[in-house]
């Protein structure tokens, strides 16, 4: 199954909390680790926390597991589009530098995760 069918069989199935579970295995506590150990990556995950939480107002939606999931299924449908899929599980960047290196897509997921987290949702 290629990335994006597996991404769209999610969506169909999965409740918002498991998949919010998903994106933290995949880069949740890899990326999270990171930025507490960096406080520059910090800064750029805040960032991208702060932009997360503006869009799901601005479009209506609560900051809520079904509105963090309907977010992360966005980004992470759109990596895959683009031929960057997400890491599985376990193998996503580790230290601050490969981080501080990621892409748009990664750095966004994690700032979802951060949210997530900060709210209880995981």
């Amino acid at each position: 199954m290629t990335n994006f069918a597996f991404a769209a069989s999610v969506a169909a199935v999965r409740p918002a909390g498991a998949y919010l579970d998903e994106m933290m295995a995949r880069v949740g506590v890899d990326g999270l680790t990171a930025a507490f150990a960096d406080p520059g990556l910090l800064a750029r995950i805040d960032q991208h926390a702060a932009a997360v939480r503006d869009a799901l107002l601005e479009a209506g939606r609560r900051i809520d597991a079904a509105g963090l999931a309907a977010y992360a299924r966005s980004i992470a449908a759109a990596a895959t589009r683009a031929g960057r899929p997400l890491p599985e599980p376990g193998y996503a960047p580790l230290s601050p530098a490969e981080w501080a290196a990621a892409g748009f897509p990664l750095l966004r997921l994690v700032a979802v995760c951060m949210i997530a987290d900060e709210a209880g949702l995981l």
